[in-house]
């Protein structure tokens, strides 16, 4: 029995084979890397977490006096050459990210970015939840909050804060049609309301609020209402804009971000009455870091207080929120 037709093969073809043998293997490795590399890409700028374009120059600022070689948070960001900034990429004006421009845009943003060119580093902006922000002991996974903090007595057991910033109106968003809230110390008694979760705005409504020294007197003028909690302030404004009453009745947020809201939706969200409260907002620092942070506490106050100084801070407040929210005198 005859067996099965094998035609030669020459050591050229041969040669060739192993060769495109080869070149596959090679190709299907670097495909895997350069998948792998967007993978990690995209996780990346899923979490938010990019470097602002905003820099320090080695060797300026703060850092061109700070000895890289201690063991504190102030030397750590120094020899890096970055700050690690946790913020909201979901809370317009104050901070978003943009994926048309792969950019962080917003209030907060550049005011993080100034602090950083003041400290002489860059700025690393990382998208995180609120709640895990204001939960506090943060295990050195970022080194400052920069998110519109208000300090509260509560929170001042969690944080160290620098003085404030600025200060931020609270108000109330209805739906563009509704003409039965009017009046806010009457007409949202019982009333469903939509909120960030772990807010001031969900602490007001609770009556639980305590601001800290020295912040503006109020208050709570809104009797049993029927509290619904959200991730952010921007979902709470997105379950109002479902129509009047179909998941609540009205939202509470600061009023530049509902003022932004009326504008992105097309107007689904109206404000209505005068703000329930103004706060003061700071730049935070957990108390917990396992590495000290007394000298990065006291340089980022000392800028915060030349931004005022400087006038920096009231152009930022201008450019976002069309007026200057800076000072306590703003609150009336």
């Amino acid at each position: 029995m005859l067996g099965a037709y094998s035609p030669a093969v020459s050591r050229e073809d041969a040669s060739a084979s192993l060769g495109r043998r080869t070149w596959m293997r090679k190709f299907r490795f670097h495909l895997a890397a350069l998948v792998a590399i967007l993978a990690l890409v995209g996780a990346a700028c899923a979490n938010g977490t990019t470097t602002s374009a905003a820099t320090g120059s080695a060797g300026t600022g703060v850092c061109a006096s700070v000895d890289t070689t201690g063991t504190d948070a102030l030397a750590a960001i120094c020899k890096a050459g970055a700050i690690r900034v946790a913020t909201d990429q979901k809370y317009k004006p104050q901070s978003w990210y943009d994926v048309k421009d792969n950019q962080w845009k917003g209030f907060d943003v550049d005011v993080a970015n100034e602090i950083a060119t003041r400290l002489g580093v860059s700025a690393q902006l990382q998208n995180q939840d609120w709640e895990v922000i204001t939960a506090g002991s943060w295990n050195n996974r970022w080194d400052v909050s920069v998110g519109s903090m208000t300090d509260t007595v509560p929170r001042e057991k969690l944080f160290e804060f620098t003085p404030a910033y600025y200060y931020t109106p609270a108000g109330i968003a209805v739906y563009s049609t509704n003409t039965s809230i009017q009046d806010l110390s009457t007409d949202l008694d019982g009333k469903k309301i939509c909120v960030g979760a772990s807010t001031t705005y969900e602490d007001y409504l609770k009556k639980t609020l305590v601001l800290g020294a020295g912040a503006p007197k109020f208050d709570f003028v809104i009797d049993n209402p029927q509290i619904i909690t959200f991730t952010t302030d921007t979902d709470a404004l997105d379950n109002l804009a479902l129509g009047d009453g179909v998941r609540c009745d009205a939202a509470m947020t600061a009023t530049p971000t509902i003022a932004q809201y009326v504008t992105d939706s097309g107007g689904k969200v109206k404000q209505v009455g005068d703000p329930l409260y103004f706060e003061p907002l700071c730049i935070a620092f957990d108390k917990k870091d396992p590495v000290s942070n007394t000298s990065l506490v006291t340089a980022v106050s000392k800028i915060v207080q030349d931004m005022h100084a400087d006038g920096t801070l009231s152009s930022l407040s201008e450019k976002w929120y069309k007026t200057d929210l800076t000072t306590s005198s703003a609150s009336g």
